[in-house]
């Protein structure tokens, strides 16, 4: 048991938390205590884990947030946010409640992967998002934000997010913004807190934004 927690890591349970990984940041990366100079107090973004997570990160793929909003909700009042009634569902119901064709294949693709999401708790990141990747329709970049949010993971990082890549761009004075490949690579200097670095990344480049709007 002590081997697999030491494969899992530290989880994110609280804002101390988050502050104890940022203050470490803050500490090891001077470019890291800038942006959280910057930034202050950071978010806790945890979230539940589960099927409805993945459901949900599924239909805001490639859609505004206002337009997967609305969607979720649609599919809460039609009762399909759990996998037996996604698999009970036809392709109208599923239609009906705003899924594309393409998002009512993955949909059923996850409901019938048979995860066993309370054993996912207990498995390594890595093997997690292996895992999660075999379902169709769930990429790397979901798969890490859910092992970031809905795990609780804090060694974990989404090198394919473009806000991530951006705001690495602007932090470290880059040339150009880091491919995913690079931006992973980079990352593993943030480790054992690189979720934190994700969300300071994240609050960074926020910052940044308000900073050329009011510009």
């Amino acid at each position: 048991m002590d081997e697999e927690d030491h494969e899992i890591g530290r989880i994110i349970e609280t804002p101390a938390c988050v502050a104890e990984g940022a203050a470490w940041l803050a500490a090891n990366d001077s470019r890291m205590a800038h942006a959280y100079q910057l930034t202050g107090a950071l978010p806790l973004r945890r979230r539940p884990d589960g099927f409805a997570q993945l459901l949900g990160a599924i239909v805001s793929q490639q859609v505004s947030t206002a337009a997967a909003r609305a969607v979720w909700g649609r599919l809460e009042s039609a009762g399909l946010t759990e996998a037996p009634a996604i698999l009970g569902a036809d392709d109208e119901a599923l239609r009906a409640a705003g899924l594309s064709r393409q998002k009512a294949r993955y949909a059923r693709a996850l409901a019938g992967a048979g995860i066993d999401f309370d054993a996912l708790r207990q498995r390594p990141t890595d093997a997690v998002v292996r895992e999660l990747t075999t379902v169709t329709g769930v990429g790397v970049w979901t798969a890490e934000i859910y092992a970031m949010f809905s795990l609780g993971r804090a060694d974990v990082f989404a090198p394919g997010d473009l806000a991530l890549q951006e705001a690495a761009r602007l932090l470290y004075e880059l040339e150009a913004r880091p491919k995913e490949r690079e931006l992973r690579t980079m990352a593993e200097r943030w480790s054992p807190w690189r979720a934190v670095a994700a969300r300071l990344l994240w609050a960074y480049y926020h910052v940044e934004k308000q900073r050329e709007g009011i510009a």
